[in-house]
């Protein structure tokens, strides 16, 4: 496959981004991204009824939490293995990552700290998850962008998701509140 040209990308039926310029219909069920709902920012707004997002010192150390973190990188996934090993050591386009990232009161797949980036890889269990939305909100709440991705994509469509894990990096991805799974804290502003 050719890089990307300049310009935002299109995505193709399913939901991967395409070079500027090539066309596809996009199925938004299947989009790996989307930016934060609106229930979030009637939230922050201080709307009635909306549960207010508190932020915390992310740098406080929190030992229970580095525990965790060194046990998750040494019981990791066969999907985080394989997306580590094309991430780790700036192979991604120089980005540097780091795994299992205690941040505030929770742990975090992937980060690339220079652009404010969490990557997670998430298995059925966290389908529909409200343990899951409540902790992308909070990291939303305090800077970060949150790109979900299935086992399954990891294992079948790697080259697809290192593609829009680096546009997300690039700001080339074109956001829409109705993508299902990118959270970011800039479509608040």
């Amino acid at each position: 496959m050719s890089a990307f040209a300049p310009g935002a990308p299109s995505s193709d039926p399913s939901g991967h981004l395409l070079p500027a310029g090539e066309k596809g219909t996009a199925d938004v069920a299947a989009l790996p991204f989307s930016p934060r709902g609106e229930g979030a920012r009637r939230a922050d707004e201080g709307a009635p009824g909306a549960t207010k997002i508190i932020k915390q010192d992310l740098r406080k150390h929190r030992p229970v939490k580095t525990a965790q973190a060194r046990q998750l990188r040494q019981n990791e996934t066969e999907e985080e293995y394989h997306l580590w090993s094309d991430l780790r050591a700036r192979r991604l386009n120089g980005y540097k990552f780091a795994r299992q990232v205690p941040l505030g009161p929770f742990v975090v797949d992937f980060l690339c700290r220079e652009q404010r980036l969490i990557i997670e890889i998430d298995g059925f269990q966290h389908a529909e998850s409200i343990a899951d939305q409540r902790r992308t909100e909070w990291l939303n709440a305090n800077g970060y962008s949150v790109l979900r991705f299935w086992n399954r994509e990891i294992s079948r469509e790697r080259r697809s998701v290192l593609e829009t894990i680096l546009a997300a990096l690039q700001g080339r991805l074109e956001f829409s509140s109705e993508l299902p799974s990118f959270y970011s804290p800039a479509e608040q502003r």
